[in-house]
């Protein structure tokens, strides 16, 4: 790779110009003066790799710069900053792992790849004497890796609580607004392009674990892997737990949350109740948010749009921008991660907190003296409150809310398997956890 000098304009590969690469394209392109001048030199993008060169795109590019060959960017000595857009595992682990290996700088929108290789990443960067810069692959358009990485190190980070999937937020919005169920509420999202034919990764809980991965490894300054994180999904919620959550004072969320303790860490991804009057409740539609407790700053709070195509272009050009002012001023800013070896993650089954829990049992005497035998006298569960709701005249049955107090995520499972096993529970609905302000 040759250097960038003088007015030399520097020069970019791009791999991949789908929804995200399109928009990086375009705004390239509007803003190609303005950000010359904000430079100090020129952008010009290169090469563009490419699954099918005929393929019509919402954004115009010079015919001649479509490639489906790799070689064609990092054989280019002209190419100073690779911009990987592509998404998935592979083949964009290999080219990252080549970007950085040939001296090139890197910005991704990756979450999978940083989350499962992050460290890995950054270790070639540090020693070919490059950085990747990875702002748009947690929270798109919200800036959060920057603010970790700069504007929080003097503090501890103490905990992180997260909304940061746009598509199972919008779901559990028309939830809860609408009173309709899961899978009402996904095929409206699905219909309007929020959600994926296939969603799995989104309402199981994945693609924030992935990102909670990523977020925790710079919060908490040590190496969270994704199967680290403790995930569930929102596809066992149905309308009667928003109903009976609003009417206690609760949201319920998919929450992203890593909590620092004085030997380990927590990271867990779930839905959870929160308070009605908690900042992270609030957050509704497709917007994401961020809640950073720092030791020394308080509360930090970020939100705006976690996805789509201008939103993340928005994070990749900025990265994009601040490596290429680095490289016109001789001093790229690079970025060195180090670990703490000695941070362990905490299994969830210590975990401790309060949960909800929806039972249905027959509408007689004794129930209750039963259920809460096996949660007080066999798990030492302490009860803070419990409803009956929604009694069925046609099988004789009524619904149970019953409220926690703390207890050990362990204790808890097992307390509900108990209990789902007596003859007075016919059957065990949702089991949530709750989270305070």
């Amino acid at each position: 790779m040759s250097r960038a000098t003088g007015s030399a304009p520097i020069g970019i590969g791009l791999l991949g110009l789908g929804v995200v690469g399109s928009g990086v394209a375009q705004i390239l392109q509007e803003r190609a003066a303005e950000y010359a001048r904000t430079v100090g030199r020129p952008l010009a993008i290169r090469r563009v790799l490419v699954r099918d060169p005929q393929k019509p795109r919402r954004v115009r590019v010079d015919p001649r710069l479509l490639t489906t060959n790799p070689d064609d960017i990092f054989n280019d000595e002209g190419v100073h900053v690779v911009i990987e857009v592509m998404g998935g595992e592979e083949p964009a682990h290999t080219y990252l792992r080549r970007a950085l290996e040939s001296r090139r700088y890197v910005v991704t929108a990756n979450k999978e790849v940083m989350a499962k290789f992050g460290p890995e990443l950054l270790a070639i960067a540090r020693r070919r004497g490059v950085d990747i810069l990875y702002e748009a692959s947690v929270g798109g358009g919200i800036p959060l890796i920057a603010p970790l990485k700069r504007d929080l190190l003097a503090n501890e980070i103490t905990s992180i609580r997260a909304i940061i999937n746009g598509t199972t937020n919008y779901i559990l919005t028309r939830m809860a607004r609408e009173g309709i169920d899961y899978a009402v509420a996904l095929a409206a999202a699905q219909q309007l392009g929020y959600a994926e034919p296939d969603p799995r990764n989104d309402v199981e809980g994945i693609d924030a674990a992935y990102k909670l991965a990523i977020m925790a490894s710079l919060a908490f300054r040590t190496q969270v892997r994704p199967h680290d994180v403790f995930h569930e999904g929102i596809t066992h919620l149905t309308a009667r737990d928003f109903r009976y959550a609003t009417e206690l004072g609760y949201a319920i969320k998919l929450l992203a949350i890593g909590r620092r303790e004085d030997h380990s860490i927590q990271v867990r991804v779930h839905p959870a109740l929160i308070p009605l009057e908690a900042p992270l409740a609030k957050v509704d539609g497709v917007y994401n948010a961020v809640q950073v407790d720092g030791d020394l700053t308080g509360m930090v709070f970020f939100q705006g749009r976690g996805a789509g195509a201008m939103p993340t272009a928005s994070a990749v050009v900025a990265d994009l921008l601040n490596v290429a002012h680095g490289i016109a001023q001789g001093a790229p800013e690079r970025f060195v991660w180090r670990a703490d070896p000695a941070a362990a993650i905490k299994p969830m089954e210590e975990v401790t907190t309060r949960y909800y829990v929806r039972l249905r049992v027959p509408d007689r005497a004794g129930v209750l003296a039963k259920i809460t035998s096996v949660l007080g006298e066999r798990y030492g569960i302490s009860i803070a409150s419990i409803i009956q709701k929604e009694a069925n005249e046609a099988d004789q049955t009524a619904e149970l809310v019953i409220m926690t107090h703390e207890a050990r995520e362990a204790d808890m499972r097992a307390a509900i398997r108990d209990v789902g096993q007596l003859d007075v529970v016919t059957e065990v609905g949702t089991f949530l956890r709750v989270e305070s302000g």
